[in-house]
């Protein structure tokens, strides 16, 4: 799938980069991204800091009509304005039994906002199980979807709206769901693919149905068909690659973010955003709606 090698883009090295996502621009497209850890919205080339926040950041999406940003962040979801002014929607992990925060997120096609905590704390005891998947419906009410999750990626949408697919990044599988486009209600969860050799971390589904993976601690890039089957793994220069965009217009390409946190001794592509050619292209965020509004 790749038609040439890596370049990793000019910038600093992030802590923990994560949620690519390719939206429109006044000057077309472009993509942003975060740093959990430093609470940075950012945009690439060149790169610049839209928002920081005192507080993780896990993911953006962009909001309707250019309002800004809706966001996973600290321990709820919160309304990131053009001009830097942060509306808290809902907190829904503060007082839980352990220090949480909220992880990667995504709008649906319908306009709903998915995304998913996790726990701060290092102890595998306190962590397992503590995470769940919340779904943020236009009107600007909170849903925990699913519970008893350790750490949830994704998720990532069919172009339809009809299909989600979640990570379950320390279980090392990758799950499906059926989604009503009208109500967003799941259905049963089914294990589409179980990923060997790392992690599966942030993922995007491509212009021909196939779901692509960043394998976190794997070095790579997996893409799979629509049934679950590996089609080809993509190594990379970095060994902890978070989160995949792909660009909507030819020539195509792939962004994938890394993390240097957590290696010992992190190498000089570690924490990069590094991009190559491919042949098959993806599309853009989609719109979250401002909640209430």
């Amino acid at each position: 799938m790749l038609v040439g090698g890596w370049t990793a883009l000019a910038g600093e090295r992030f802590a923990l980069g994560e949620g690519s996502r390719l939206v429109a621009g006044p000057d077309g497209d472009r993509v942003v991204m975060v740093d959990i850890p430093t609470g940075r919205l950012l945009v690439t080339e060149p790169r610049q800091v839209l928002v920081e926040l005192d507080v993780p950041l896990g993911a953006v999406a962009p909001l309707a009509g250019g309002a800004g940003w809706l966001a996973a962040a600290g321990t709820g979801i919160a309304v990131l304005h053009a001009d830097g002014a942060v509306e808290w929607v809902d907190r829904p992990e503060d007082g839980n039994r352990v220090s949480m925060r909220m992880n990667d997120g995504v709008a649906d096609p319908a306009g709903r906002f998915w995304a998913g905590s996790m726990a701060t704390a290092q102890s595998a005891d306190a962590a397992a199980g503590a995470g769940s998947l919340y779904r943020v419906d236009p009107d600007g009410s909170v849903h925990r979807v699913l519970d008893g999750l350790t750490i949830p990626n994704g998720p990532a949408f069919s172009a339809d709206g009809t299909l989600m697919y979640l990570a379950e990044s320390t279980a090392g599988v990758i799950r499906r769901a059926r989604v009503d486009p009208a109500t967003g209600e799941l259905g049963p969860l089914e294990e589409f693919a179980r990923v060997e050799g790392g992690s599966p971390d942030g993922m995007a589904v491509d212009a021909e149905g196939c779901l692509w993976s960043a394998v976190h601690g794997g070095g790579r890039v997996d893409r799979y068909a629509a049934d679950g089957a590996l089609l080809e793994s993509l190594p990379l220069p970095a060994a902890q690659p978070t989160s995949v965009c792909l660009s909507a217009e030819p020539p195509y390409t792939l962004l994938v973010t890394s993390a240097a946190q957590g290696l010992r001794q992190p190498g000089g592509d570690d924490g990069a955003v590094l991009v190559a050619p491919v042949r098959v292209g993806g599309r853009r965020a989609d719109v979250a709606a401002r909640p209430g509004g």
